[in-house]
């Protein structure tokens, strides 16, 4: 199953200044499958330590000396580190933070070795790291669940990927293609970007199979909470875990998860979680220029679920006649899928986040559910599950901010419109004119580049 993110271990191993590479991502999203297949294709050695597999090793780094941790390497492999040709992978190394420091000496008196580590808890770790945090000397890389390109081309449907990656808009797409599109979309929907479940989607071609491996995730991710403080704290981070696909696409209030506990024990669950990478907060942001972070928000946010996959089995979606399905949440799941896509497309040594707008005045209530930036131009994104769907909290946002485009994600044919439209604004009437970039939710991967061509 070909990553993306095989690239960026790439250009990394060819880098003259290479540090140290940390991979952080939510557990079961491919880090470790990703690491090994990269080792098998490039490296003429590749020496793998799984510190929850073999805990007995942590003792060869309870030292910085590096020659003597790399004798020790060679002793216990029964094989040679060959300079620029040997990659050491330290999988979960959250169980061993003092490796973690460990790595800053790789950087600076072994740079020939070339080092990866990997961990689903790094966060946790790094942000309570006892040890000394190798700052400057390590650099990191973000993995996700397979974006849907991925997914189209681990079931065998690159052609469909080189058709959208070169489209433009004076392309008409015949409705048969279109229609594909959106069966592919929906498929996408159900199974997820979990390597597993799609792997296991393809070998048995079963819904059935597919809900086996999604449950087992589930109860995998649950069963790690156990290594976060009390029983109290555990029973928090499973409420919380089910509530969050409820919450998709909503400014999220810890009241609603649970009537029967207080506010600070959900806060402490939710971070745990968005720790753990199992969620992502989008924040409200009232800025109107870049950088978008510097009007943030940080009590507002809506939530984006890890996978759409897995949100949909919390939420006891049977895939059973899919074809046929109509899901009561297909606005939030429309939101939940671009979301998905907007975190991959940040580039891989960047922690991604989102944004949002929203104004909150009593009976004058707007939302925009993405605010992005293109090349330092913000960009509205306003995502709807149908053809149709008003635009109403777009004209107010343009009017207010006086920006020249915005995007909306639908399940119609692309367009592109002019819109000059009165839009009343408290007691005042603006005009919101702008050009409307309208694409199917299934070209979302390609929005900056449209924004660039038209």
């Amino acid at each position: 199953m070909k990553r993306n993110f095989e690239k960026y271990l790439n250009k990394w191993k060819k880098k003259s200044n290479r540090k140290p590479l940390i991979i952080r991502g939510a557990r079961q999203v491919g880090k470790t499958y990703t690491v090994e297949q990269f080792a098998k294709q490039n490296y003429d050695v590749f020496i793998k330590i799984n510190f929850e597999e073999k805990p007995e090793l942590k003792e060869f780094f309870q030292t910085n000396d590096i020659i003597q941790i790399k004798q020790n390497l060679e002793i216990y492999f029964g094989q040679k580190i060959i300079p620029n040709r040997t990659l050491l992978f330290l999988d979960e190394i959250q169980a061993c933070p003092q490796a973690i420091t460990t790595l800053r000496y790789f950087y600076e008196k072994s740079p020939e070795l070339h080092v990866i580590a990997a961990g689903s808890l790094l966060d946790h770790i790094l942000n309570n790291l006892k040890y000394s945090m190798p700052v400057g000397r390590v650099e990191f890389g973000y993995m996700y669940p397979l974006d849907f390109y991925e997914f189209l081309n681990a079931i065998g449907k690159s052609s469909l990927v080189e058709f959208l990656i070169n489209y433009n808009l004076n392309e008409k797409i015949s409705p048969a293609i279109h229609k594909k599109f959106l069966e592919q979309l929906r498929l996408y929907y159900l199974v997820g970007g979990m390597p597993e479940a799609i792997k296991v989607f393809i070998n048995e071609n079963s819904f059935a199979d597919v809900e086996n491996v999604h449950e087992s995730i589930i109860k995998t991710l649950e069963y790690d909470f156990g290594k976060y403080g009390t029983r109290k704290d555990q029973d928090n981070l499973v409420k919380t875990l089910r509530y969050l696909p409820k919450s998709i696409g909503k400014k999220f209030k810890y009241s609603n998860v649970t009537d029967n506990e207080r506010t600070e024990y959900i806060k402490r669950a939710i971070n745990l979680l968005r720790m753990s990478r199992i969620v992502h907060f989008v924040y409200n942001t009232t800025n109107s220029k870049v950088p978008l972070e510097s009007g943030v928000k940080e009590k507002m946010f809506k939530p984006i679920f890890m996978d759409i996959g897995l949100a949909n089995h919390i939420l006891k979606l049977r895939l059973i006649n899919v074809k046929n399905l109509i899901m009561e949440n297909e606005g939030d799941l429309a939101e939940q899928f671009i979301g998905q896509q907007l975190l991959t497309m940040f580039p891989e040594f960047i922690d991604s986040q989102l944004y949002y707008w929203q104004r909150e005045k009593r009976n004058a209530e707007s939302e925009i559910d993405f605010i992005t930036e293109h090349d330092n131009i913000i960009i509205p994104v306003e995502v709807k599950a149908g053809k149709t769907g008003s635009l109403k909290s777009l004209h107010i946002y343009i009017a207010e901010k006086h920006f020249e485009r915005a995007v909306r994600f639908n399940i119609d044919f692309p367009s592109l419109v002019g819109i000059n439209h009165a839009v009343k604004v408290g007691v005042s009437t603006k005009t919101a004119k702008y050009r409307l970039l309208s694409l199917p939710l299934y070209l979302v991967k390609e929005y900056r580049r449209l924004i660039s061509e038209y």
